[in-house]
């Protein structure tokens, strides 16, 4: 993801927040998946 001119970037913060935000929705996901397996083998 390299930008033709650093003025259109981001900012880091904003990047990373983001990022974050991509790995909680993943382990968030995840967990509901788990969630589902383990109540539906009860």
């Amino acid at each position: 993801m390299l930008w033709s001119d650093p003025e259109d970037e981001p900012p880091k913060d904003l990047r990373d927040a983001q990022a974050m935000l991509r790995r909680l929705g993943l382990l968030m996901a995840l967990a509901m998946v788990l969630f589902m397996i383990v109540s539906g083998l009860r």
